[in-house]
């Protein structure tokens, strides 16, 4: 950090160059023995995003709206159940209802998580509509795709590959097979509630309390 990027990135002339290059968000790290620098970037819209060791990172949305900036946490989960639902709608326009927990992948060291440990949830779920409109600034392209076709390309990333078979297995042999259920619980804490993600018991289960 100089005092020249400092000047860069709360320069008027570079956030509007920014702005018309379509841009949504500028990151500022900035080293504690340059501090003095961060007033300045704050009078320019610049707020803490989050701060360790010896840095702090600052943030600006750039665009219209609340910013969409994840939180700083130390581990960051991914979206599951009603929160799903709610992705998948603001993202490509279609309505769906959540069906099962089908992964969950765990990555330390995420370097899009600021080198936090970073879960990432898939979810399997139903479409209750089918016309996309997606959102250009969080999509760049979106489109229906056939399961078996995913499945045999080899281009695309390992877990999207290893979850499109499982889904074929799932629709060959029964997504029994392949489900993580949820199911709403009472919590320890009196009035709240939380969903419990697991394998579902067989029928008639020997185990539970009510037989």
């Amino acid at each position: 950090m100089c005092l020249y990027c400092c000047y860069l990135c709360t320069s008027p002339d570079s956030l509007t160059q920014w702005r018309a290059e379509g841009r949504v968000a500028v990151w500022l790290h900035v080293p504690i023995a340059q501090s003095r620098f961060v007033a300045a970037a704050a009078a320019h819209g610049f707020t803490f995003h989050h701060a360790r060791g010896d840095q702090s990172t600052l943030s600006l949305w750039l665009v219209e709206g609340e910013s969409r900036l994840p939180l700083y946490a130390t581990h960051q989960v991914g979206v599951a159940g009603d929160t799903a639902v709610r992705e998948v709608l603001e993202e490509t326009g279609v309505r769906s209802e959540f069906q099962s927990l089908l992964s969950v992948r765990q990555q330390h060291n995420h370097p899009g998580a600021f080198g936090m440990s970073d879960l990432y949830l898939i979810c399997r779920m139903r479409p209750l509509s089918f016309h996309i409109e997606f959102c250009t600034q969080e999509c760049l392209r979106c489109e229906w795709i056939d399961l078996e076709e995913l499945a045999r390309t080899g281009h695309t990333t390992p877990i999207t590959s290893r979850v499109s078979r499982l889904l074929l297995h799932g629709l060959m042999h029964g997504f029994h097979h392949i489900d993580l259920g949820m199911e709403v619980l009472p919590a320890v804490y009196s009035g709240m509630f939380y969903q419990l993600y697991h394998r579902p018991l067989p029928m008639g289960d020997s185990t539970s309390p009510n037989v």
